[in-house]
């Protein structure tokens, strides 16, 4: 399924395609009317042909395929390029539909390629678009429309190379930003385990001082151990691959884990900082949740009352559901203000790395514009790591 952003591109290409064609057209005629001769247009759209197939597909990032194929088109052109000026057919048809290919095989070399492979292919098609007009003689005309290319040629290259470092800043940043969700995300199952572990730690030496003089008590104490050991193993497989940062410190203090029984003090202490009036609707049991979950849910409600604060213009209300039910915590945030648009990201890209966090634990989160307009958020976190997407 074609992406929002990638049906854009297909769009783009359809109307350059078009382009190409009816410039092919031109070649063919020109090709008739000239001493070149039909075989020479012919020709001469075949190489266009082959830069269609070359810059057409979409590929991925630091595509090594990409430059080697430009390169063999390239090849090809500055092959045919000789061979017409040496005919010298006198005509200064050289092949538009020829020159823009080459020109938007420069572009996405300059955007896709391995960077590697990529030097020599670029060098390869500036030389193959700068020679193009030498097709219709050596004379001053030929040797300026060559040299006009050239600078179209490093024009597309320069625009090629600033969409790839934007794209790769952003790479970087989100990735940053994954990095260090996965890391907190981490921590706080440290704290959990260690909190849990303590409390089991402690159980056990007093279960061990009071057996032989109650043993109702001690057997409690170990029903007490089984049920935290149990939620502590139960989270432990949840979080397999969740890393953390190596170069945090091992003995980190104990934090208490903010989950959903703590929203309606998040919620109190939102509406008392000047903004929107925050309601809480729960439905079912929220006791017992799953460590990972309940955290993950707190954070969805955290970070979306947060967008409401920034960016939420003209909010009066802002309503957090929460719905249990037998395999999954439903989250909804959802405000009564503007929604023009999609809120800008922060420096933080704070949705990222949200969306980040609930994937971690198996979920799914949306966020966009109401039906009855503001902005709603909603999250859906799986009780059960089976049940998860």
């Amino acid at each position: 399924m074609l992406t929002q952003r990638n049906l854009l591109v297909r769009t783009a290409q359809v109307v350059a395609l078009f382009l190409m064609f009816c410039l092919g057209l031109f070649d063919l005629a020109a090709g008739t009317l000239t001493d070149a001769g039909i075989q020479t247009a012919l020709l001469r759209v075949l190489c266009a042909i082959a830069t269609a197939a070359v810059w057409l597909p979409l590929y991925q990032q630091g595509s090594r395929r990409l430059p080697i194929n430009a390169l063999a088109v390239s090849v090809f052109s500055l092959l045919l390029t000789l061979r017409l000026a040496a005919a010298d057919s006198g005509t200064r048809s050289y092949g538009f539909a020829e020159t823009a290919g080459l020109l938007m095989v420069v572009y996405v070399v300059a955007r896709r390629g391995q960077p590697r492979w990529s030097i020599g292919a670029i060098l390869a098609l500036g030389m193959a678009v700068g020679f193009l007009p030498l097709r219709g003689g050596l004379g001053y005309y030929s040797v300026i429309i060559g040299l006009i290319q050239g600078l179209a040629a490093t024009a597309v290259i320069g625009a090629g190379v600033y969409l790839r470092t934007i794209e790769s800043n952003r790479r970087r940043a989100m990735d940053s930003v994954r990095a260090e969700q996965r890391a907190e995300f981490a921590r706080d199952l440290h704290d959990f385990i260690a909190h849990h572990v303590t409390g089991i730690v402690v159980q056990a030496q007093g279960a061990r001082y009071i057996a032989e003089q109650d043993p109702q008590r001690a057997i409690e104490a170990l029903e007490r151990i089984e049920s935290a050991g149990a939620e502590t193993m139960a989270s432990m497989r949840r979080m397999v691959g969740v890393l953390r940062d190596p170069d945090a410190e091992p003995d980190a203090p104990l934090a208490p884990l903010a989950g959903v029984d703590e929203l309606k003090p998040l919620l109190e202490q939102f509406t008392a900082a000047g903004g929107a009036l925050a309601r809480l609707h729960v439905e079912g049991d929220t006791s017992g949740l799953p460590v990972e979950v309940s955290t993950s849910a707190y954070r969805v409600v955290m970070e979306a009352l947060t967008n409401i604060r920034r960016h939420a213009r003209g909010a009066r209300v802002a309503d957090v559901w929460i719905r249990r039910t037998p395999e999954w915590l439903l989250v909804r945030v959802a405000n009564d203000g503007e929604a023009s648009g999609p809120p800008r990201e922060a420096p933080g890209y704070g949705l990222v790395g949200l969306q980040e966090r609930v994937r971690a634990v198996g979920g799914r989160i949306t966020a966009g514009p109401g039906i009855d307009g503001g902005w709603v958020v909603d999250a859906a976190l799986p009780l059960d790591r089976a049940t998860a997407w």
